[in-house]
């Protein structure tokens, strides 16, 4: 038997070539692997292909081209014959290797086994299941384009050379998992891009040693990124062609995986996680105000919870103006037992919402957050305030435009809240302080996470905080130190 990643010589005996292929594959217990055996041109030819994953129309055509041959036909030199006079038509490829060609028909294409040759020929005839290219639900937009990425990478890829028609656009294949052989691309501008990341990016991804990558992209991302506890990502995620297209054009690498309908823009900072294509889809001023809005919503999110305890169980800590924030009567249960109840309450509703069809979402929605919600504070187990600011802070937790960054901020406001509740003012300050030190010395590819602003560059740290007129943008990221500095 063989094993994946030896090499098995294509035999001229051609039944032993059949057999191999009938075992290795098990086509007796395989329902849709299938094995068409024809007789032109003088030769035997057994076809091996994946029903699941070819095109009907295309692969009649080829038989009936070789059905069609006289007698004698493929006598001399079959597979010139073949590849360029009698399906000259398809992209086609030879292989002299019988697990190279296990592979190529798991991955879709057709096989054709000649009678007296050592080379098979492979007939690209794929089409892969797919649905049709829509709008992602995490980066909807109110004007611009509808497609997103899908679960087939050749759509993925398709959807990115439609908007960068650059010849220096590169897609390189790869395939990893032992067993899966997933494919994976890993795209770039050479013109542009700093070919050490490329390399870097590379060089890990040809040295994950795996079965299979169960969970797409994010298997990738924990091999290449995710040895350390960091909660934060290190790589932003995106649906979208014309986002991905955009980061190529500045200098990133994007790694897209077949079965996955995200890409991975590497590398990336904090601040990327704050940036929507709504923003660059609205006048510059109403850009920079919708940013503005995205920075208050992360900071509602981190900080309100935690602050707000502190000044409902500390009221000296706040100016006269501002006493009426707290609470007169702390209710059944401590207020720090309400704010942990009332997120994990959050958490079950957002798991629940998952798993909730999206005709009774809605539904599940309105009843957690107005019958639970109202009854919990009438009978006295919350307090009114405590609704009020664990809406304000999960509202600004779902106006994160990056879903990891928005859980992560989740965690550390936990972590905020604890520490407040038992070290007091002390313990929020040293929480916070750590938490900004875990950002300063992160790095995503050997790119500070916090930049431009640790370390501060002033011009990139403003366009960061502004949404700049595009005529203005006109130099790429310094810290992605692209070949091409200059965008216009």
């Amino acid at each position: 038997m063989g094993k994946p990643g030896t090499q098995v010589p294509v035999s001229k005996e051609f039944s032993k070539n059949i057999d191999y292929l009938l075992k290795e594959m098990r086509i007796e217990d395989n329902f849709d692997i299938i094995h068409h055996k024809i007789e032109a041109g003088g030769r035997k030819i057994g076809m091996f292909f994946v029903d699941g994953f070819i095109d009907d129309l295309s692969i009649i055509e080829v038989i009936k081209c070789v059905k069609a041959l006289e007698e004698g036909a493929l006598r001399k030199d079959p597979i010139d014959t073949l590849m360029h006079t009698v399906i000259p038509h398809q992209e086609t490829e030879t292989s002299e290797d019988l697990e190279e060609v296990i592979g190529q028909v798991l991955a879709g294409q057709t096989a054709f086994i000649i009678e007296g040759c050592t080379e098979v020929i492979l007939v690209d005839s794929r089409e892969y299941p797919a649905r049709e290219p829509e709008e992602p639900d995490m980066e909807r937009v109110v004007r611009g384009p509808r497609d997103g990425f899908v679960e087939t990478l050749v759509f993925n890829a398709g959807l990115i050379r439609r908007r960068v028609r650059d010849r220096s656009l590169v897609m390189e294949h790869l395939q990893i998992g032992t067993r899966s052989k997933t494919d994976v691309i890993i795209s770039y501008i050479d013109s542009i891009v700093d070919m050490e990341v490329v390399d870097r990016l590379k060089d890990k991804l040809e040295k994950i040693e795996i079965d299979g990558i169960s969970m797409g992209e994010k298997t990738i991302e924990e091999f290449i990124f995710g040895k350390s506890l960091n909660p934060y990502p290190l790589v932003r995620y995106t649906e979208r062609g014309d986002t991905s297209a955009v980061n190529l054009m500045e200098g990133h690498v994007l790694i897209l995986v077949d079965g996955s309908p995200s890409a991975m823009m590497c590398p990336s900072t904090f601040w990327h996680h704050l940036q929507h294509a709504e923003e660059y889809r609205q006048k510059p001023v109403i850009g920079f105000s919708l940013r503005w809005v995205r920075f208050a919503a992360v900071f509602t999110a981190l900080f309100v919870l935690p602050l707000w305890f502190l000044f409902a169980t500390h009221p000296d800590l706040l100016p006269a103006q501002l006493e009426f924030i707290g609470v007169e009567e702390s209710g059944a249960l401590p207020l720090f037992w309400q704010f942990m109840i009332a997120e994990l309450g959050v958490e079950m509703l957002r798991m629940a919402a998952i798993h909730t069809p999206d005709a009774l979402a809605t539904a599940l929605g309105l009843v957690a957050a107005i019958l639970i919600g109202e009854i919990a504070v009438e009978v006295g187990l919350f307090q009114a305030e405590i609704i009020l600011y664990t809406a304000a802070a999960v509202i600004g937790g779902y106006a994160t435009p990056s879903y990891e960054l928005n859980l992560a901020n989740r965690f550390f406001r936990v972590i905020f809240l604890i520490s407040a509740a038992i070290f007091s003012l002390h313990g929020f300050i040293v929480a916070v302080f750590i938490w900004f030190i875990l950002l300063v010395t992160t790095k995503a590819l050997n790119t500070p996470y916090l930049w431009p602003f640790i370390p501060f560059s002033p011009k990139e740290f403003f366009e960061t905080l502004v949404r700049s007129p595009i005529p203005l943008k006109n130099k790429r990221p310094s810290y992605l130190n692209p070949k091409d500095k200059t965008s216009q």
